[in-house]
């Protein structure tokens, strides 16, 4: 969006305390568009921008290694090639602010996440992700039933499961005027 629409939807020129941002910063015109309106609508000189990405989860052996072959052979010829910049955990995404207060980097700092799911959530996790759904518009299933059958015997019949993930986050503040 122009900057007079950022201004109208969004809000005035440095006026906003943070900008966060989830597992979608590689999709993003970085230098010339999106810091340059994050720049413009945090105050300054204490605005901050949060930015985190995730890596895939990770359930038990047997599920994991399907999932990694499906993830990294099977699924990764189909990837847009900004998607690699989670494949470092946005070590490499060029986030150009200062470190905020305490802290002498901005990041990634890694945490880790958990949540519950069944077999049926986990393989809908994996259709929600672009690599997947670019295949599925080339006529490519990744998830065929005998890959899906797989996972299933993989996940095993206790139903639901702890899946962790890594989360790294960058964050930084606003330079000063």
């Amino acid at each position: 969006m122009s900057m007079t629409e950022l201004e109208q939807l969004v809000s005035p020129q440095g006026t906003i305390a943070l900008v966060t941002i989830a597992q979608a910063l590689h999709w993003l015109d970085l230098s010339s568009t999106f810091y340059k309106q994050v720049n413009w609508v945090l105050k300054k000189p204490h605005g901050v921008i949060a930015s985190w990405c995730y890596t895939s989860p990770k359930v038990n052996d047997a599920v994991d290694a399907l999932h990694d072959k499906l993830y990294f052979f099977d699924a990764r010829p189909h990837w847009d090639p900004r998607r690699e910049l989670l494949e470092d955990n946005y070590r490499n995404i060029g986030f150009q602010f200062e470190p905020v207060e305490g802290v002498d980097h901005t990041g990634p700092f890694e945490f880790e996440a958990e949540t519950v799911m069944d077999v049926d959530d986990f393989l809908n996790y994996i259709r929600s992700r672009s690599g997947y759904q670019i295949s599925k518009n080339k006529g490519v299933e990744l998830l065929t039933d005998d890959v899906v059958e797989k996972f299933k015997l993989a996940w095993g019949d206790d139903g639901k499961k702890i899946a962790k993930f890594q989360v790294y986050l960058r964050i930084g503040r606003v330079r000063d005027a």
